[in-house]
């Protein structure tokens, strides 16, 4: 049977689904998927997958796609980062019959992509990614789809979306903005660009950005026309978005522990959830959010999670006729809602004095005192602060290291040469020298290899004692090199 193409691809496959569930790292994973499709989600992507992990690693496909099977886990598609056109198509071909259709991620942000080179760091590549398209689209037997994000340029990102509609792509996800609108700078999508792609193409488009709710949904495939709608931080605050709810946290919260209990998955999975739905309530409850973070085990998390329930159910009981939420929210704390994501200087306010007077912290100190003043530490500094209170960030405290003469890496106290182990060790086989310091004895060993051999030499045969001081000196130093 051919496979479907397009619009009939989105209408039959995927079902006309409207409602999308983002991939997300290490946040898209099946209990997640479960739980969000109970509550209105049509379609979900799996977690971005490496297509070169993904290939060499059957651990890695076994936790990430290979797991039990679940049939209400459908539709599904897979999404991978990758460079190259053979190890992406090879990945896909191992994951293709376990989804719907295989999505190739070229909107990833972040520095590990930048890094690894994938992600929105292909979007000026056109040569690589029509190659990449094009062979994925003959060798699949499931339709290829690409999630992207725009160029600041709505023409150059019309052309860039029919580039990739040509090359084979059936559905286009965009993401309406730059690669450089992330984090504090992340600022309002532009469901302009959007619009423009989705009158020029002649695929299904789904669109990305500034979902926060069920009314956000509507009003995007209004104004722009898309196919559906796909959302990852708002589902993350609110996993009932699609079903126009906002539920008690604790419910969604004890909801998606029961799935886990059924579909295991890594506990910094199941933390990082939690931190999410109780976003707001863990800025009144400062002393769980720690809890939340040491907690080494899903029972513990589980009555973390029951804390936090009773803390919040107290205060509903002491709650005053006529009492409205603070700090600005729509709704009370205990309530699933929006997390609008700071700008750069409610950040700054955030995390400065203004931001201590209310008790409120960003994700980020952007000052450190040097006494390490655990309120003005990074999240990081303060878990290792847990792990050891007597731990000082204070720089003219950091013991200062000697760095090696030849490469700068710190040197070993005791060497002769005063080199790192590795620098020490290619001179002192080259010059046959020893260094105590670094236990390397060359010439000590080279010295009894000599000994040895003569005397030996009164009662080795001929032929054994051809073989000169130098052979022996040389082997020995060999032994040594390797045993080091």
């Amino acid at each position: 049977m051919p496979k479907l193409r397009g619009e009939a691809f989105w209408r039959e496959t995927l079902r006309s689904a409207h409602y999308v569930v983002a991939p997300m790292v290490d946040q898209s994973e099946l209990a997640w998927r479960l739980l969000s499709r109970r509550h209105g989600a049509q379609l979900c992507y799996t977690p971005m997958l490496h297509a070169q992990v993904f290939l060499r690693d059957a651990n890695y496909r076994r936790e990430n796609l290979y797991g039990e099977a679940c049939p209400e886990d459908r539709p599904l598609i897979v999404q991978f980062c990758a460079n190259d056109p053979e190890v992406f198509v090879q990945a896909a071909l191992l994951a293709q019959d376990y989804c719907d259709a295989i999505d190739l991620n070229l909107g990833c942000p972040q520095m590990i992509a930048k890094r690894g080179h994938y992600g929105a760091f292909l979007q000026e590549e056109w040569d690589l990614l029509q190659r990449m398209i094009l062979l994925a689209n003959e060798k699949l037997s499931v339709p290829i789809t690409c999630k992207i994000r725009v160029f600041p340029d709505i023409d150059k990102t019309v052309k860039y979306a029919q580039m990739l509609e040509k090359a084979g792509c059936q559905l286009l996800t965009v993401h309406g903005r730059t690669k450089e609108q992330k984090g504090p700078l992340a600022g309002v999508a532009s469901w302009e660009h959007i619009q423009a792609v989705r009158k020029a193409v002649n695929i299904p488009v789904f669109a990305n950005g500034n979902i926060q709710c069920l009314s956000d949904v509507e009003e995007c495939i209004r104004k722009t026309g898309v196919h559906g709608v796909m959302s990852a931080e708002g589902n993350l605050h609110n996993p009932a978005l699609f079903e126009g709810r906002n539920p008690l946290v604790w419910e969604m919260a004890e909801e998606y522990l029961e799935i886990v209990r059924k579909y295991p998955c890594p506990l910094s999975y199941v933390r990082a959830h939690l931190f999410k739905l109780w976003h707001h309530t863990l800025q009144v409850h400062q002393h769980l959010r720690e809890e939340l973070a040491k907690v080494k085990t899903l029972e513990g998390i589980v009555d973390v999670n029951r804390e936090l329930k009773l803390r919040c159910q107290e205060e509903i009981a002491n709650q005053k006729e006529g009492e409205k939420p603070k700090e600005g929210l729509p709704f009370f704390h205990w309530i699933c809602q929006p997390y609008i994501r700071p700008g750069p200087k409610e950040r700054c306010r955030e995390n400065g004095d203004s931001g201590t007077e209310k008790g409120v912290r960003g994700k980020r100190a952007l000052e450190e005192e040097e006494d390490g003043n655990s309120d003005l530490l990074s999240k990081n500094k303060q878990k290792k602060k847990l792990r050891n209170p007597n731990k000082s960030f204070d720089p003219s405290l950091k013991p200062k290291y000697a760095k090696c003469d030849q490469c700068g890496n710190p040197k070993g106290n005791k060497c002769v040469f005063n080199m790192c182990r590795g620098c020490c060790k290619k001179r002192a086989f080259k010059e046959t020298a020893d260094c105590p310091g670094h236990g390397l004895l060359f010439k000590t060993k080279y010295e009894k290899s000599l000994s040895w051999q003569h005397s030996q030499r009164g009662i080795q045969t001929p032929e054994i004692s051809q073989r000169g001081d130098a052979e022996v000196g040389e082997t020995a130093l060999l032994e040594e090199a390797g045993d080091s």
